[in-house]
């Protein structure tokens, strides 16, 4: 038991200095002074190497700074909420492309012309998400006003009406359902029906409608998670049939599968089953959408989780599917934690240490350092200089945030810390959320016989590998 609550409290700390030193980044390098809103797309050290502007990150950025507002005491602050009002009054005035019409624009300029639409709901999500945080930390009705009605905009979209986004309904065109719609759908009745037993009551039959139409998309006798499937819940034939969705790609159909998709619904559901009391479909979201997307994703040769899977084992067709990405990584320290809180599988429990692990691993090997690179030099030894490149999974001890692409091997393949995939959201809120559970798992243990030393502001904190995690 002892050993257990060390462990735990070694990560807690960890992820809690990594949540602080990666806010700082953000709140340093991405807030645009002059015209409102942020910039994603920054380079190693936070320099802008392109000032367009991506709905969808502007929306997760708000969303993000008014989540850390309203649960982390420690980012009670005003220059938080301060850039998120300015980031959501950017939302206000230039999101949607024609108002009062609700449709948003994905990209925008800096000052916030429209650049491009997307036919998707994506953007609307992450505006409704914004604009009910933002609520939530300041009670202005406008925001809350702004969310339910964006939020019945997109229900009708994808209830009732898609004519509306702008896709054309091509006679070649399979009538395929993505996994993704139903999820984001999830997210939001999940955001608006916090603490809101009117909004949670008007939206229950919506959830259950989503987690049904989620759960459609385990396949194959149950051994595969497919991210698209027919519109009655069938498989497909040829490469949409065979992919389970990398997620965050905006683009409508894609043909190989991730796990990284598959453990995002796994979290989505495991939080509907406990609002609803169902342990049946926790157990069933546990071992489908957690277990099996991490045992056929993990890389047995190098760690870490595939980008890209074909269901049937043929050649994905994406060149980047062996890479290893940020953002599935940080779904599924989420997914095997909460997992974990909410049945005490420790089995969960190690596959978060191995994932945590490999996220935030460092390696040392001997090599010829650029000036260019990103790579550190160095040591002294007994027969002359001996250099070394220290390479980062994800992490960036030097400049902060975690780079968000890496090689099979886990190499870095691109040092960008944003872009318009990559912004202030999937990091944060894994190193957030994992915090939160982690406080609360140490609060179920007995307490240590003497408290954790203080940490030194300076320094971070102990690797948790050295205290004997698995």
């Amino acid at each position: 038991m002892e050993k257990e609550r060390e462990t735990l409290q070694a990560w807690k700390e960890r992820v809690e200095h990594e949540l602080d030193v990666v806010v700082a980044f953000w709140l340093e390098h991405s807030h645009d002074q002059e015209h409102g809103g942020f910039f994603t797309c920054l380079g190693r050290d936070g320099q802008v190497y392109d000032d367009l502007k991506y709905v969808w990150l502007q929306g997760r950025q708000v969303w993000m700074y008014c989540r850390l507002y309203r649960k982390l005491e420690r980012f009670r602050r005003p220059e938080l909420l301060n850039a998120a009002k300015a980031g959501g009054e950017f939302l206000l005035r230039y999101a949607r492309v024609a108002p009062p019409a609700k449709k948003c624009a994905f990209v925008l300029t800096r000052d916030g012309r429209p650049v491009k639409v997307q036919r998707t709901i994506f953007s609307e999500c992450f505006y409704t998400m914004a604009m009910n945080e933002l609520w939530r930390v300041t009670g202005d009705a406008q925001y809350q006003s702004e969310a339910v009605e964006m939020m019945d905009q997109i229900v009708h979209w994808v209830r009732e009406d898609p004519s509306g986004l702008g896709r054309p309904q091509l006679p070649g065109a399979p009538a395929a359902e993505s996994m993704a719609v139903p999820m984001m759908l999830l997210s939001l009745v999940e955001q608006l029906g916090e603490a809101d037993d009117e909004l949670a009551g008007s939206y229950a039959e919506l959830g259950d409608w989503c987690a049904r139409r989620i759960l459609r998309h385990v396949q194959r006798g149950g051994q595969a998670v497919l991210e698209n499937v027919s519109e009655d819940g069938e498989g497909l034939s040829g490469c949409l049939g065979r992919h389970q969705n990398p997620g965050e790609d905006t683009r409508p159909t894609l043909p190989e599968p991730s796990p990284g998709h598959a453990l995002e619904a796994g979290w989505f559901l495991l939080r509907h089953a406990v609002r609803r009391g169902d342990p049946k479909l926790r157990a069933h979201v546990i071992d489908k959408f957690l277990l099996l997307p991490f045992r056929s994703g993990w890389d047995p040769d190098h760690g870490g989780l595939f980008y890209f899977q074909d269901a049937d084992g043929l050649c994905p067709t994406q060149l980047e599917w062996a890479m290893k990405l940020w953002w599935p990584h940080s779904e599924a320290m989420i997914a095997f934690l909460m997992g974990y809180s909410e049945s005490g599988d420790s089995a969960l429990l190690n596959i978060f240490y191995q994932v945590a692990e490999y996220t935030f691993r460092q390696r040392y090997l001997q090599s010829h350092p650029r000036q260019d690179s990103p790579l550190k030099q160095g040591t002294r030894s007994s027969k002359g200089i001996t250099c070394y490149k220290v390479t980062w999974q994800f992490r960036d001890p030097e400049y902060g945030e975690w780079f968000g692409y890496l090689n099979r091997e886990g190499k870095i393949a691109l040092t960008i810390k944003g872009g318009p995939f990559k912004g202030c959201f999937h990091v944060p809120r894994c190193l957030a959320m994992c915090e939160e559970m982690l406080s609360d798992l140490l609060s179920r243990l007995a307490p240590a016989s003497a408290p954790a030393p203080a940490l030194s502001a300076r320094s971070p904190p102990a690797d948790p590998a050295r205290r004997g995690a698995e």
